[in-house]
């Protein structure tokens, strides 16, 4: 990915991004992408456990193979892992941060999905259910607007914002499923053009 950093993490600094991960899981509506700035933040910006390269290698690899996206919350694990100890590490990073993102969100919503079906005709589940459509959208324009900005100069890099307009505006307007529009966009890098 990129050159590795050598921490000296403790067990404090594990429950730490243990605990940090359980947090984000529960405020992960519209999935774990969605908390993408935040584990920047605490990742890159406060604890110095990844570096910018690897966190946005980190969320680029996961989204680019197939399987749950959620694959990039493993990947940060592991590299923190690693930057801290080795393969071993790796492993427990991969543990932590994965076992943090999915238990609590994963038992949250098995519960309110069965409390849900059984009071789906209330007002009031309606209700959230339409409200909850424009936090959601905002949350993934934020992890967007960082890792678009991470790498990205729009002054220069023109032609990839102007495609990542084109590509939103087709997908909104239109009924073109999505992996046409990535394959689409592979084609276009592939030859130089973006």
């Amino acid at each position: 990915m990129s050159e590795a950093l050598h921490l000296d993490l403790q067990w404090a600094d594990w429950l730490g991004l243990f605990t940090h991960y359980l947090t984000l899981s529960l405020l992960a509506v519209g999935g774990a992408i969605t908390t993408t700035p935040e584990m920047h933040r605490y990742l890159v910006v406060q604890q110095g456990w990844l570096t910018d390269p690897q966190f946005s290698a980190s969320v680029t690899l996961a989204q680019a193979s197939p399987g749950p996206n959620v694959l990039f919350v493993a990947l940060m694990g592991w590299n923190v892992g690693v930057n801290s100890g080795g393969m071993a590490a790796g492993l427990l990073g991969v543990f932590v941060t994965m076992t943090g993102i999915l238990l609590p969100s994963t038992t949250l919503t098995y519960l309110a999905a069965r409390w849900g079906h059984k009071n789906r005709e209330l007002r009031a589940v309606r209700a959230f259910k339409q409200g909850m459509a424009p936090i959601v959208i905002g949350l993934l324009i934020a992890t967007s607007w960082i890792l678009a900005s991470a790498h990205s100069n729009p002054a220069t890099d023109w032609k990839l914002w102007a495609t990542t307009a084109v590509t939103a505006l087709i997908i909104w307007r239109t009924k073109l499923h999505l992996l046409w529009l990535l394959g689409a966009g592979a084609l276009l890098g592939w030859f130089g053009l973006i």
